[in-house]
């Protein structure tokens, strides 16, 4: 079984399939739509070959698929069938869930996203937990505001790095993890990690997205995980 890997970020889709070594991108942003993303991604993948789809996306999603439209994107993504429009099976998950699973190891881990916005999830025991930590209220606005993009443009590098270290504290204290992992396309941005953290690979999206299809061991799943 072939599988092709399709992470949406805020300002790049990138996707890889199976046995491939290097991903391919392509730029995102308020005027990509779920339409207009599988006609790029088909075009982007080009000769590759795959059976089945790994999506991951930023936002919630509820039995496989988007239950709200994207902050960071276009619209149509609510109540569209990828499955017809790839003509091949779709598995989707919240991007940072997916980004998690692939760089889960064991016990209680949180996973913290530092991209356009602030993704988030939990693996407990082997088990996803999607969470929308985003937009809980933080001092004057939101977590999302002081961590993500807009917090670092707003604040600068110096003021960042304090809330992302503030951030990471409260979040911990009150969900108790025994990993921290931070991710994002932000976290080399970051002097050093915050106490406790260790970075994200850049690949454990696409190893995410692998492992909704197979098990530990390689065999292909039944299940979403």
């Amino acid at each position: 079984m072939k599988i092709l890997v399709i992470d949406i970020g805020g300002t790049h889709v990138k996707i890889l399939a199976a046995g491939e070594k290097i991903h391919r991108e392509l730029p995102s942003g308020p005027t990509l739509t779920a339409r207009r993303m599988v006609s790029a991604v088909k075009k982007l993948a080009g000769v590759w070959e795959y059976d089945v789809i790994s999506i991951g996306y930023p936002g919630v999603v509820v039995h496989g698929r988007p239950v709200l439209e994207p902050h960071n994107l276009g619209t149509g993504w609510v109540g569209f069938d990828f499955a017809a429009a790839f003509r091949r099976p779709v598995k989707m998950i919240n991007d940072a869930a997916m980004q998690a699973l692939g760089g889960y190891k064991r016990g209680r881990m949180l996973f913290l996203g530092l991209g356009t916005g602030l993704g988030s999830a939990m693996v407990v025991d082997g088990l996803v937990v999607p969470m929308e930590l985003a937009h809980l209220p933080y001092k004057k606005s939101t977590f999302e505001d002081y961590v993500g993009i807009r917090g670092l443009k707003k604040h600068g590098k110096k003021k960042w790095r304090r809330h992302v270290v503030d951030v990471v504290k409260r979040l911990s204290a009150a969900l108790e993890p025994s990993d921290v992992v931070i991710g994002g396309g932000n976290v080399h941005k970051l002097k050093q990690l915050p106490l406790g953290c260790r970075a994200s690979n850049e690949t454990n999206s696409f190893a995410g997205g692998f492992r909704l299809w197979t098990t530990a061991d390689g065999k292909q799943r039944r299940t979403n995980p």
